[in-house]
């Protein structure tokens, strides 16, 4: 593959965080019973008439600002014609030549630094229904539940030359939609979903090669299964001699392979036209203002802060800004801990608590660890009241709630390191003088006797000596 280079393009439908439908005030809640969220105007009822939700036009503002991109004064509602059973109008109502948001870039982490991946645009859309399949023996349902939920869909240039580049495109603007609040990011439910456009060419030419349009894909591990897949299939089919045709293509995770779905359209297939019954939308300056006043800090001036402030890596400080909860628990942590301690605390965040939520399927936010138990352990571990080893210990007392601080545990448990220099070289002396033949190996150059006789050490002392203390102490007696 080396002398092909994968071109891809990615559109986001990302679902509005609004309580209420984008043209009517119908519910956007998840999991209610089939088409009873579905109001006259979803239903595309005889004389029923779309009205704007603001709020839906407030996220857009937002993320237009975020992305440092231009948020248009002036923007335009139109019809998308086409026909499917789940679009109740015969139309769905998005945006076309005059989108809310033009422009912009999402900042994404690469082998050699970072990279800028240019948006086209961001435009307003409603949602259609959902075809149901299963259950119907040979029939098909339609739930009208979804259709005229608000999305923001949202449109990359074709800057991404791999598989992994795409994904770290998809979770960076993930995380940013969550980070801004206007969208939840629900994947499985639908609130965060990605079509990927991809295409190949020789590399050094310049013209595009032939797209192919990957819809729906509702999770990273399938975006990157799917792109890579794709591009396998396209390198392979023309060096067979054949030719790619533009078409929109299913993944299918179960057999990890692409499939036809229908030849791909283009916009003139679409027959857009302003939409009558909708007036332009109008964002005055003063709005623009009050919502960037209202933005939070964002991911990248966090990350520049936490480097700056902390000396934290580039990778730590990509990592603690994934989510806003993920920063706002380190910055917590750090701040009962101390600023001295701010590596202990990113390395507890993100191996070890990272790993038992992971383990466990809970989200930060139900973690049975606060940002100020961390902070204790984190101190204890500091001023060697405990060892490193220890407080791994103490930090399951804490998941398991067998205590309300680091130092309740340590004390209740007795747990508190033994750093006496009599007493870990009374317990060095015994080792040695009942190890003979560890000793004498270890004087005979081999190392792994060392690390056997300091086992042995810690086993004596129940993992409470300090560990450096006793390396110490066996070397200096081994070598005295």
């Amino acid at each position: 593959m080396t002398q092909w280079e994968v071109v891809i393009g990615i559109e986001t439908h990302a679902q509005l965080a609004t309580v209420s439908k984008i043209f009517s005030g119908a519910a956007t809640a998840f999991g209610a019973a089939p088409n009873t969220q579905a109001c006259a105007v979803d239903l595309a009822l005889p004389g029923v008439l779309p009205v704007l939700n603001k709020g839906a036009v407030e996220c857009a503002i937002r993320f237009g600002l975020a992305v440092g991109a231009d948020v248009a004064a002036k923007s335009i509602f139109a019809r998308k014609n086409y026909f499917y059973p789940d679009l109740p109008k015969g139309y769905q109502i998005s945006q076309y030549d005059l989108p809310v948001v033009v422009g912009g870039g999402i900042v994404i982490p690469v082998v050699d630094g970072e990279k800028t991946i240019r948006l086209t645009r961001a435009h307003l859309e409603e949602d259609a229904g959902k075809s149901l399949h299963e259950d119907f023996h040979g029939k098909t349902g339609i739930d009208l539940n979804r259709a005229g939920t608000p999305l923001l869909e949202i449109v990359s240039e074709p800057d991404l030359r791999s598989a992994d580049e795409a994904v770290a495109y998809a979770k960076a603007l993930h995380a940013l939609v969550r980070w801004i609040g206007i969208c939840d990011g629900n994947m499985q439910e639908g609130s965060f979903r990605c079509d990927a456009n991809v295409s190949v060419r020789p590399k050094g030419q310049v013209e595009f090669g032939t797209r192919r349009e990957i819809k729906n894909l509702n999770s990273f591990r399938f975006l990157k299964e799917a792109i890579e897949y794709e591009v396998r299939w396209q390198i392979e089919t023309i060096e067979d001699g054949g030719r790619i045709q533009q078409a929109t293509v299913l993944f299918d995770p179960d057999s990890g392979e692409t499939r036809t779905m229908r030849a791909k359209e283009d916009a003139h297939d679409y027959r857009y036209f302003p939409d009558p019954d909708l007036l332009p939308v109008a964002i005055s300056a003063e709005w623009i203002e009050r919502v960037r006043g209202e933005l939070p800090e964002l991911p990248a001036e966090v990350r520049g802060r936490l480097m700056t402030e902390f000396g934290l890596s580039a990778y730590d400080a990509t990592a603690l800004t994934a989510t806003q909860e993920t920063a706002n628990f380190f910055g917590a942590a750090v701040a009962g801990a101390g600023k001295a301690n701010a590596k202990p605390c990113a390395n507890w965040i993100m191996v070890d608590l990272a790993a038992r939520l992971n383990k466990e399927g809970l989200d930060l936010s139900a973690s049975p660890v606060s940002p100020q138990q961390l902070a204790g352990l984190v101190l204890r571990i500091g001023d060697s009241t405990i060892s490193n080893a220890i407080g791994k210990k103490v930090f399951d007392a804490l998941w398991n709630g067998e205590g309300a601080s680091a130092d309740d545990i340590i004390e209740r448990q007795g747990l508190r390191q033994i750093t006496d220099s009599g007493a870990i070289a009374a317990l060095v002396d015994a080792v040695l003088a009942a190890n003979a033949q560890n000793v004498a190996e270890f004087r005979a150059g081999k190392e792994k006797a060392f690390n056997a006789l300091v086992g042995q050490v810690m086993k004596a002392a129940k993992g409470k000596a300090n560990p450096q203390q006793v390396n110490d102490l066996l070397r200096q007696k081994l070598q005295g």
